[in-house]
């Protein structure tokens, strides 16, 4: 029979630190606007050398961020799914190391600002015209 306090301490207990307390309590951030889902998130820095540019200060979390965004760049999304943290947690997080000077983000252009593709067409068939 195990007792009660023995229940907490097994893998179902979940994460030990929080998410509230990986974010200091914090649910936005002033980059929040920038962090969609499918914004890329691309470290600055792409030496091999993983704690060259690392500040100290900086949460495991944090560093994790940057050093999977140092292999490839990565979505918002991608990086909530592989640090298995909700994406609220994953846009703060991003949104410090971002103001930090870390990684920078890139947004994907809006359907709506693409050019139509009946007009791309048109131009095309103008220039085989031609």
């Amino acid at each position: 029979m195990t007792s009660e306090a023995d229940r907490w301490y097994d893998d179902d207990a979940g994460p030990v630190v929080r998410p509230y307390a990986m974010t200091r309590g914090r649910t936005s951030h002033a980059a929040e606007g920038r962090l969609d889902l499918i914004a890329l998130v691309i470290s600055e820095s792409r030496s091999g050398d993983p704690d060259e540019d690392t500040d100290r200060t900086l949460s495991p979390e944090h560093v994790d961020i940057v050093d999977r965004c140092r292999e490839q760049p990565m979505s918002v999304a991608e990086l909530a799914a592989d640090l298995d943290l909700p994406v609220g947690v994953v846009r703060v997080l991003v949104g410090d190391v971002l103001e930090a000077g870390l990684v920078h983000v890139t947004r994907p252009v809006p359907p709506a600002e693409l050019p139509d593709a009946g007009l791309l067409r048109e131009v095309i068939d103008g220039l085989r015209a031609l």
